[in-house]
């Protein structure tokens, strides 16, 4: 049968002709990375936000709203990476 032949490829494996990075070990995505970098941002919206020199409170508004969104975005990442294992 062909299926018995057919090999699974898993999600991770990676060719190093198509990917010549793979062969010194940098393949992949870096997450922890992300979430420091998105925290870093937050901090420097809200930092924005309240030290600055704004004239009207629509700027200031749109920091705080934007972010609100990141830090949601962010624990809800959390969220799903804690629980992926249990679905």
């Amino acid at each position: 049968m062909a299926g018995s032949q057919l090999q699974k490829r898993s999600k991770n494996l990676v060719d190093p002709h198509e990917e010549p990075s793979a062969e010194w070990g940098w393949h992949g995505r870096f997450p922890r990375g992300r979430e420091i970098g998105g925290w870093i941002s937050v901090i420097g919206l809200f930092a924005m936000a309240f030290i600055g020199n704004h004239v009207a409170e629509t700027e200031r508004l749109w920091l705080i709203g934007f972010g609100a969104l990141l830090v949601v975005v962010l624990i809800g990442e959390r969220v799903r990476q804690r629980t992926s294992w249990r679905r």
